[in-house]
C-alpha cells in the first residue's frame, strides 16, 4: 500500500469530548485533514515538543527517546496503520544497525515521539478516505511553523488579552510550576505579541 505523508497542522480542545484534545494532521501534498482525539497528557507532550519547551523534568516521551538513543535505536517513521470502530492504530518503525522492527503504539504516543525524533508521519489512503476531511483551498492558509499552542488555547485568548503584562508573567510562572505547558504556550504567545 502506498503511504501518504502527514504533518501536524493544529492542536486544540476537542469539540466532541470533554477533557480531550484533537490533533489535526494534514496531508503534505493535498487538502485532506485527519483529526484524531487524544488525551490531555499526550496533547501536552506534543505541544511541548512542537514549541521546543524544556520541562524541568523529562516527560515520558522524552524518557523514551533518551532510552532509545542510549541503545542506538532510531525512530525512522510512524505509520497510522489502521482504523477500527473509530480507534486509530499506529506503528513505530524503528531501526538499529542490524534490524528494522515495527512496534505497536497508541497514535497519540507515536505522534509525541515523531515530533521529538523529527521523523515523518504516514498513513494509508483507506484511512484518509474513511476518517479524513477535505479542506477547501484557502489562500490565507496558516503559514507552516505558526504556533500550534495558539490554537490549543484559543478559547482562553480573550482572557489573556485583557490581562496586564505583569499579571501574564506571574500566570506564566504559575502554570509552568504546575507543568501545564499547553496553557503556558498561549500565555507566552500573548506576552510575545505585546513586546
Amino acid at each position: 500500500m502506498k503511504k501518504i505523508e502527514l504533518e501536524i497542522v493544529a492542536l486544540s480542545h476537542s469539540i466532541t469530548q470533554t477533557h480531550s484534545y484533537a490533533v489535526v494532521l494534514g496531508e503534505i501534498s493535498g487538502l485532506r485533514r485527519l483529526p484524531i482525539v487524544i488525551g490531555g497528557f499526550e496533547a501536552q507532550a506534543i505541544a511541548v515538543a512542537l514549541e521546543h519547551m524544556q520541562p524541568s523534568r523529562p516527560l515520558t516521551h522524552d524518557l523514551m527517546k533518551n532510552f532509545m538513543n542510549a541503545f542506538n535505536v532510531e525512530l525512522q517513521e510512524i505509520i497510522i496503520s489502521d482504523l477500527q470502530e473509530g480507534i486509530f492504530y499506529s506503528k513505530l518503525v524503528c531501526y538499529t544497525e542490524h534490524d528494522t522492527i515495527e512496534i505497536d503504539s497508541r497514535t497519540s504516543d507515536a505522534l509525541a515521539l515523531a515530533v521529538r525524533f523529527g521523523c515523518p508521519i504516514y498513513t494509508y489512503e483507506h484511512i484518509l478516505e474513511n476518517a479524513g476531511i477535505l479542506m477547501e483551498e484557502n489562500p490565507e492558509k496558516k503559514p507552516k511553523g505558526e504556533s500550534v499552542g495558539s490554537e490549543a488555547a484559543s478559547g482562553s485568548r480573550e482572557d489573556l488579552s485583557s490581562m496586564p503584562l505583569e499579571d501574564l508573567q506571574n500566570l506564566l510562572n504559575e502554570v509552568l510550576e504546575h507543568e501545564d505547558y499547553i496553557r503556558a504556550i498561549a500565555i507566552r504567545d500573548e506576552i510575545n505579541k505585546r513586546k
